[in-house]
């Protein structure tokens, strides 16, 4: 075999391995993600939509893979792949205490800005 050509196969080597390393390796890590948000959504879950709507999870049904979402009253039905995050995740007490708690942190405590300024520019 000529020494080009075994260059040349392995010049195609590097460079599927390097496309597989920034684009493909990445792409299944995040649909992994994804599917195991996916696979977690319980009734209770804040929710928000591929289209932006926030609501609570009301049902989950697995047979069909939609969930019923919970919109301030208005209760409509989503395949469960158009739920983009989960905001807040329901807490399940049980005898051994709090089981899951939030994802989301607590904002901080709102800071207030004192608009009086104790300068001596005041009074020129």
């Amino acid at each position: 075999m000529p020494q080009s050509t075994i260059m040349m196969v392995l010049f195609y080597a590097l460079i599927f391995g390097v496309m597989y390393f920034i684009l493909i390796r990445p792409q299944k890590k995040q649909a992994k993600k994804t599917k195991d948000m996916l696979d977690q959504i319980k009734p209770g879950d804040k929710v928000v939509t591929i289209g932006g709507l926030h609501g609570v999870v009301d049902e989950v049904n697995l047979t069909n893979n939609t969930v019923i979402l919970d919109c301030e009253g208005i209760f409509l039905t989503f395949e469960k792949r158009a739920i983009s995050r989960i905001v807040d995740v329901s807490t399940i007490a049980t005898n051994d205490g709090i089981v899951e708690q939030s994802d989301v942190e607590e904002p901080a405590d709102t800071v207030v800005f004192d608009d009086t300024e104790d300068s001596d520019e005041t009074n020129l």
